[in-house]
């Protein structure tokens, strides 16, 4: 389980302010809310990219800020624009980049790249230059940088956004898969299209502050308070 517990972060004003949110194993949360609303700032405390100013954030009951290493495996993090995460050139070695930094044998490191390839249908392109690559296939190479961490817990921050009607699907199709295998997934997204029936719970943040937090049928009753489109209408 992710726990954040009453969990302050700030820049120049609070952007974070006493939060405290559980995510346990296995679930499918969506995270919703206006831009400015911390969103993307909260997900960035569950994987020790940011700190928090005040309050903890521990993954499976260790701190993240004891062992961020430890941390990052049993987090995987695919940022909104796929392009910010890429360290390397082509395909197969920018997916074997986090899993050599783990100190892992080569063996390990092949096993671990080629997995995680078949698991976003990208199998054997490992030699292909990432910028030759479509935004749809970019953002299936982030998700595979990912998996192949190992992580108990993937969150994705806006996933679909700018993706056609194939390349949605093609990652819809991954994270139904992940889901049913035991992964959790934490999705920021604005658009609840195609993903609130998937989801087992949605929460919503406004002014660094949790204001919603329930199972979609009901969340989406309250989604246009927080400047989210209600998919149903």
């Amino acid at each position: 389980m992710i726990t954040a517990r009453n969990v302050t972060y700030s820049y120049d004003d609070v952007v974070l302010d006493d939060v405290s949110l559980s995510i346990p194993a296995g679930e499918f949360c969506l995270l919703v809310g206006p831009n400015g609303s911390g969103k993307t700032t909260l997900v960035r405390q569950f994987n020790g990219l940011l700190t928090p100013d005040n309050g903890t954030v521990t993954v499976d009951g260790s701190d993240v800020a004891d062992d961020p290493v430890a941390t990052r495996t049993s987090v995987g993090m695919v940022f909104q624009h796929p392009r910010d995460q890429f360290v390397a050139a082509t395909v197969g070695a920018d997916v074997a980049f986090g899993p050599e930094n783990l100190g892992l044998d080569r063996d390990d490191i092949d096993r671990r790249v080629t997995e995680a390839l078949a698991a976003v249908d990208l199998d054997g392109r490992e030699d292909e230059r990432l910028d030759e690559l479509s935004g749809g296939e970019q953002a299936r190479v982030a998700i595979a940088g990912a998996l192949a961490m190992e992580p108990s817990y993937l969150v994705l921050d806006e996933p679909l956004v700018g993706l056609d009607w194939p390349a949605r699907e093609s990652v819809l199709t991954q994270l139904d898969r992940l889901h049913t295998e035991g992964t959790a997934l934490v999705v920021v997204t604005h658009d609840l299209r195609d993903l609130y029936e998937r989801a087992d719970r949605i929460v919503g943040l406004r002014d660094g502050q949790v204001v919603l937090d329930d199972d979609p049928a009901t969340a989406l009753d309250a989604v246009a308070d927080l400047g989210v489109r209600d998919p149903r209408c």
